[in-house]
């Protein structure tokens, strides 16, 4: 269903309302992204104030990305039948007051409590507001514009979370959690104005139960499966079984799929090349980002000694150059369309990568880590605009919020599965005498790996340029051979 809020940009102007239910969704999505950033910087201060041990520190990231990664899925899919407006605010009211509740608490297990539910309530705004954007806007230009600057926003809050969180942290740790509260109630407030109304979906065929339940248990136990596999060990009789569980669950979940008349997700949609190509991209994309990122907080503030707010601005080139790009990116899609975009953004984000492996314990910044942000900067401002466009072009309207669900969920999935991944691979490394050199050399295989995950997303992508060429040469020799064969014009028997 698309929204009359379409109409006025057919016209080649947005207009005001339109800028304000754009406004709003990059708000809650930077909101989104600010939040999975913003914590880390404040995890030794809350440590010390609250007094918890370094495990459950850990779920107060992870408990976030238990929520958000694990219910993605269903997010998505009850966004198309309950009404994407509907499902946008609601969840959006929950987030503002997970937000209150976590700068408030005094104990380990209620802010874990607070940080799951916003995650969970992430999960279905995230989604949301992606498919309102997606049938509010016309596929094309349109649509091209408005989502590069609704993932900017996203790449833009993950960026400055450590910023704001470094700046935050300085007065207190429960201001980096009261942040987004005020905001997302701001955001509801507009939206409930704003946003464009939109019907459930009537002809459903009814609802997945079924579906709704091994999915949401599939993908929570896969993203816990994942987090707690560096600390009680990959090759564990818990993190196999685990596995194995997790096999089990997504093997019925195909078979529930199969047989639905109205399916959480309908695998039909992952026939497509570009589709696969998108969520495979994204898994790649955001696990080599967020483990680099991991990498270097380490290296800067446990090696060379930075404080948070320093660390933070190490990074703010490569945020500053996603945020500057915005309305750039989509007339750049229009020309050279996503999947080269996204192989120049993977072939940066390679050599950005691999210039870090010769970094030393006395570095230079301008020369030694400068070219790798501003490199990583320009990747992050092609490639994710690009995987959002190329993921939700091409289907229905009533489908919109179960793709975007399922492109989210490669997202958080990703950036769990390979973190968790480099972790394993630096403390497999770490050095009996724990040198600054020693420590520094154990985080190289941790950046290599970063970078191999990375070429294979680009290795990934490069599949699709080549089908294109190989589709083309097909469809020029096919015109070649029924020119040939045609009778020449004014020549008889």
């Amino acid at each position: 269903m698309t929204s009359p809020l379409t109409t006025p940009a057919f016209e080649g102007r947005w207009t005001p309302r339109l800028w304000g239910t754009l406004l709003v969704l990059c708000a809650a999505m930077f909101l989104d992204a600010l939040d999975v950033s913003m914590v880390g910087v404040a995890l030794p201060s809350i440590g010390t104030d609250l007094h918890l041990t370094t495990s459950t520190l850990q779920w107060i990231v992870s408990g976030y990305i238990l929520g958000y990664g694990g219910l993605l899925l269903l997010g998505g899919r009850t966004a198309d039948l309950l009404g994407r407006r509907q499902v946008f605010l609601v969840a959006l009211g929950v987030f503002a007051l997970a937000s209150l509740l976590g700068g408030l608490v005094d104990s380990g297990p209620l802010l874990i409590a607070s940080r799951f539910i916003k995650g969970l309530s992430a999960a279905f705004t995230a989604p949301a507001g992606l498919s309102i954007i997606t049938t509010t806007f016309p596929e094309g230009p349109l649509r091209n514009r408005a989502l590069s600057i609704y993932t900017t926003c996203a790449a833009t809050g993950f960026s400055m979370g450590l910023v704001l969180s470094g700046l935050l942290t300085e007065a207190s740790w429960r201001f980096t959690m009261l942040l987004p509260a005020p905001i997302a109630l701001l955001a509801l407030l507009a939206g409930l104005k704003l946003l464009p109304r939109s019907a459930r979906e009537k002809d459903h065929n009814g609802y997945d139960i079924p579906g709704a339940v091994v999915g949401t248990a599939s993908m929570l136990l896969l993203v816990f499966t994942v987090v707690e596999a560096p600390h009680v060990g990959w090759a564990s009789a818990r993190t196999l079984l685990s596995f194995l569980a997790v096999a089990a669950l997504l093997t019925v979940f195909v078979l529930v799929e199969r047989r639905s008349a109205g399916p959480l997700v309908r695998l039909g949609v992952l026939r497509s090349g570009n589709q696969v190509r998108a969520q495979l991209g994204a898994m790649a994309f955001f696990g080599s980002y967020v483990g680099f990122q991991f990498l270097v907080t380490l290296y800067m503030q446990s090696l060379l000694g930075w404080s948070a707010l320093h660390t933070a601005l190490a990074f703010l080139p490569a945020g500053a150059l996603v945020a500057v790009s915005s309305t750039k990116v989509g007339a750049i899609v229009d020309r050279f369309g996503t999947q080269r975009l996204i192989a120049v953004g993977f072939a940066l984000m390679v050599v950005g990568y691999a210039l870090f492996l010769s970094v030393n314990l006395h570095p230079v910044y301008a020369a030694a880590i400068l070219p790798s942000m501003l490199l990583i900067g320009a990747a992050c401002a092609l490639v994710f605009p690009s995987l959002n466009i190329q993921a939700t072009n091409g289907v229905d309207d009533h489908e919109q919020g179960m793709v975007s669900g399922l492109l989210n969920t490669s997202v958080q999935v990703g950036g769990a599965i390979f973190l968790a991944v480099v972790t394993a691979v630096v403390t497999a490394n770490a050095p009996a005498h724990p040198s600054a050199q020693a420590v520094l050399d154990s985080y190289r295989p941790g950046l290599i790996v970063v970078t191999g995950i990375a070429l294979a997303g680009l290795l990934i992508t490069l599949t699709g340029l080549r089908t294109r060429r190989t589709q083309r040469s097909l469809v020029v020799a096919k015109s070649l051979q029924e020119e040939a064969n045609a009778e020449p014009v004014g020549v008889r028997d």
